[in-house]
């Protein structure tokens, strides 16, 4: 069994943790902007390929004693680099942290590629060299206090750029934030699901792949652990396959998006086209005036603008009192949920949320707020 670390956005460390949970992760435990886990390699892949949350999963390799450059360097050239890594590979490396001697991240982690292609060179008398874009093993250091944790990123990308994803409009969220927003909400994949400000299609998009029981990971090009020198393709192969038998085909209930800017509709259709879901999930140009109610009840999900993304000059505080009085004239019956990043925008509603819960989109505070439309 490995030692593993799935990092996620701040604030989300106790969902991804429930998530791992699900995936058969072992030994869970929620720290800060991430989550530590067990498991063996089919978990590593089973992860990288299914969790919605994180944005890399990390294999712990080692823990040392670290005060300054000297002992940096001697502990990364004490583990085995021909484990993971021989000449003919790639490298780079990232560094976080700092204590009182290592406090310049670029430093610290040219000490540790020095020891690693040392260590090469004593053994083998040639290096790899480093890529930062594209290396075939992507190695990080933290340092803390008195100590260096070593460890290796299985994900390569951040898992959050799922790969379907080539057209964004202004302002987009992450997938994994948006679905993170739709696991906060406790939405049922046979309750309708509608946004009317769906911009690029990210909220039906993450909802329409949990609705098929789609992995999220089955769109990117590769991950990190499949240029690793114990890559096993067969497992990978095995995994991708159960993936694909296990999707299914009809949605149990519709899911919508609808915008006033034709021209994000039609990347939302690109995107949904990307991710096998063009047939799936009805995307249309309307604006907000028009919005109907296209069933009895379900979810209605939007993340308003709460900047500059409506343009200059443009009334935003108009806009959400246009939103609440949808709301409230042409959804009863349904639930819906606003993310706002502007609390005073967000009064302008006009409706008394049930529930509110914290969020960070990006370094943005924001609120999910759940309004019950009877």
């Amino acid at each position: 069994m490995n030692q593993y670390f799935a990092t996620v956005a701040r604030g989300l460390e106790t969902l991804a943790a429930q998530e791992l949970e699900q995936l058969g992760a072992s030994s869970v435990e929620a720290g800060f902007c991430g989550v530590s886990f067990t498991g063996d390699r089919a978990l590593l892949y089973r992860v990288n390929l299914w969790a919605r949350l994180p944005f890399r999963v990390l294999m712990h390799l080692d823990l040392f004693d670290c005060l300054d450059a000297d002992d940096l360097y001697q502990g990364i050239k004490a583990i085995d680099w021909s484990e993971f890594l021989n000449p003919e590979m790639t490298l780079a490396v990232k560094a976080t942290g700092k204590n009182d001697q290592l406090n310049h991240t670029h430093f610290t982690a040219l000490q540790v590629k020095n020891a690693i292609v040392d260590q090469q060179m004593d053994r083998f008398g040639e290096r790899s060299d480093v890529d930062v874009q594209e290396a075939d093993l992507r190695i990080g250091v933290h340092i803390d206090d008195n100590g260096c944790t070593v460890s290796i990123d299985s994900s390569g990308n951040s898992l959050h750029r799922r790969g379907y994803r080539p057209a964004v409009g202004a302002a987009p969220l992450k997938e994994s934030l948006a679905a993170a927003l739709i696991q906060m909400s406790d939405w049922q994949p046979n309750q309708m699901f509608y946004d009317p400000l769906c911009g690029s299609g990210t909220l039906p998009l993450e909802a329409g792949l949990k609705a098929l029981n789609i992995a999220p990971g089955m769109f990117r090009d590769r991950f990190g652990f499949e240029t690793w020198l114990d890559f096993d393709q067969v497992l990978w192969e095995q995994l991708i396959q159960e993936a694909d038998d296990n999707r299914l085909d009809i949605l149990p209930a519709p899911i919508w998006g609808s915008d006033r800017n034709p021209e994000v509709v039609d990347q939302a259709v690109i995107n949904a086209k990307n991710c096998g879901l063009s047939n799936h999930i009805y995307f249309s140009p309307l604006d907000l005036a028009e919005v109907i109610a296209p069933a009895d009840s379900g979810i209605i999900f939007c993340n308003p603008p709460y900047g500059e993304r409506l343009g200059r000059g443009s009334d935003l505080g108009a806009f959400y009192k246009q939103l609440g009085n949808v709301f409230k004239q042409q959804f009863k019956g349904w639930t819906a949920f606003v993310l706002s990043g502007n609390k005073e925008l967000s009064q302008n509603i006009g409706l008394k949320s049930s529930q509110r819960i914290a969020v960070l989109n990006g370094t943005l505070p924001c609120q999910l707020m759940k309004y019950e439309l009877y």
